[in-house]
């Protein structure tokens, strides 16, 4: 008797669940293709999408300290959030490494795509394309990575070579 009416109640909630996973929780809407617009703004790494403006290491000291440095602290040391400068030659051998966008990221076109796309953390997309191309100059140039003269723009950051460039290995399909 006892299983026969385990056998009922375990029915009944199968059918019970089964009609519940049917329905839908009609959260939302599809995203229409002006919505969809405003957030397809990636950059790959050979810099295809990257828009007009441009930004020097200068005018990038002036944008960090104004909206960068309560995050990652004086000149990209980090604290309380990630450092972004230093590291170099730590990726390798016994030491721990210490993975930043000098040391460690293999495309500048990567660091214009993660600062326009995220930053600044309590306001993302806020920052116009110059001041992304000058805070990108500003961490390339206090990585060394490239001269306090240099002007980043789309013409120029695709073009800079990253220390660890060579460190990955790229994604292919092919075999």
């Amino acid at each position: 008797m006892y299983m026969r009416k385990l056998v009922i109640a375990a029915s009944a909630f199968l059918s019970l669940s089964a009609a519940a996973l049917a329905e839908t929780p009609d959260l939302g809407r599809p995203a229409t293709p002006e919505e969809i617009t405003l957030w397809d703004i990636s950059i790959g790494p050979e810099g295809a999408g990257l828009p007009p403006g441009s930004g020097t290491p200068q005018q990038g000291e002036l944008v960090y300290a104004a909206k960068c440095l309560p995050c990652h602290g004086e000149k990209g040391a980090g604290k309380p959030n990630d450092q972004l400068v230093g590291g170099l030659g730590t990726l390798t051998g016994d030491q721990n490494p210490v993975k930043t966008v000098g040391s460690f990221w293999p495309y500048a076109t990567t660091l214009f795509d993660y600062v326009r796309r995220a930053m600044p953390f309590d306001a993302p997309k806020s920052l116009s394309n110059d001041e992304v191309y000058a805070v990108c100059a500003y961490i390339l140039q206090l990585n060394g990575v490239i001269e306090p003269s240099a002007v980043m723009s789309s013409q120029t950051l695709a073009r800079v070579q990253m220390p660890n460039h060579d460190g990955f290995v790229p994604f292919s399909l092919r075999q």
